[in-house]
């Protein structure tokens, strides 16, 4: 089977699609036939040796195919991003069935990313969401309007229309307007600090780098959680949440799709078909 892997850390030009076994799962695992994984930012500091990981290293965290014929999707540790991965059984729900399983990827890790930051937003809470366009910030925006919160969203013009579809109140555009009105809570989905005062009254919430050090944040990592996974698919069947996928590539692109996502030229999620 194709394999997107890295042998050794470094650039984008480090990922090999290489010709490897099948994998065996081992107990309490299941072999997914997989339809696509995602791009998610943070693999990038896999790739360039941030993050310890054994070489060589299959790439690709969320995860959408077949398992015993059943359609899924879930999130691993890594191996993604082949035509084949074995995977926990407990690592999976069923996919949502009214979406392509292609597009069903870009939901696992943004998607609980996104439920466990806006899970500290109070409904009636006015919120400010930087970062809004990138994958995780279109499931954030939506999640907190379906829980009842006023969303400020940042954004940058080609992702404006986009977010104001998500459900934001108002979009601001960080190019060229300082967020100045205060509101209660900030959740912060960008990979620097923001180069402006944090306008926020009571918490501020961070899912990618720390906001500045003299600012008190909370920062969440995913923690898998199944539950929350099934909880995303119940909405995107009901129509409450939308899975925005802009691009897709096939395997053959990883490290293309490595290039362009390190430039920030992507919007919402991309996902990278194997087979």
């Amino acid at each position: 089977m194709k394999a997107a892997r890295i042998h050794r850390y470094g650039g984008p030009s480090v990922i090999r699609i290489d010709e490897i076994d099948t994998p065996v799962p081992a107990d309490g695992e299941t072999l997914v036939t997989v339809a696509a994984t995602s791009f998610n930012p943070t693999e990038i500091a896999v790739r360039r040796g941030v993050f310890d990981v054994d070489l060589p290293h299959t790439l690709g965290w969320d995860l959408a195919g077949e398992a015993d014929g059943v359609p899924v999707i879930g999130f691993v540790d890594s191996g993604a991003a082949a035509q084949y991965a074995t995977a926990p059984r407990d690592r999976l729900v069923p996919a949502p069935k009214n979406i392509p399983l292609r597009q069903a990827a870009a939901i696992p890790l943004a998607g609980l990313t996104a439920w466990q930051t806006v899970a500290h937003v109070r409904r009636g809470q006015k919120v400010l969401i930087n970062g809004a366009g990138g994958g995780i910030g279109s499931f954030a925006v939506q999640l907190a309007k379906h829980w009842g919160a006023y969303v400020i969203a940042t954004a940058s013009p080609r992702s404006a229309e986009a977010v104001l579809g998500y459900g934001a109140d108002e979009v601001i555009d960080y190019t060229t307007t300082v967020p100045g009105q205060p509101v209660d809570v900030m959740i912060h989905l960008v990979g620097s600090p923001p180069p402006w005062p944090v306008p926020a009254r009571e918490q501020v919430i961070s899912a990618a780098a720390p906001v500045r050090a003299d600012v008190p944040s909370t920062h969440v990592v995913m923690s898998y959680d199944r539950d929350h996974l099934s909880a995303l698919v119940a909405l995107v069947e009901a129509g409450v949440i939308t899975v925005d996928v802009t691009e897709s590539y096939p395997l053959d692109a990883m490290a293309e799709v490595h290039r362009r996502g390190e430039a920030g030229e992507f919007r919402g999620k991309v996902t990278i078909v194997p087979h």
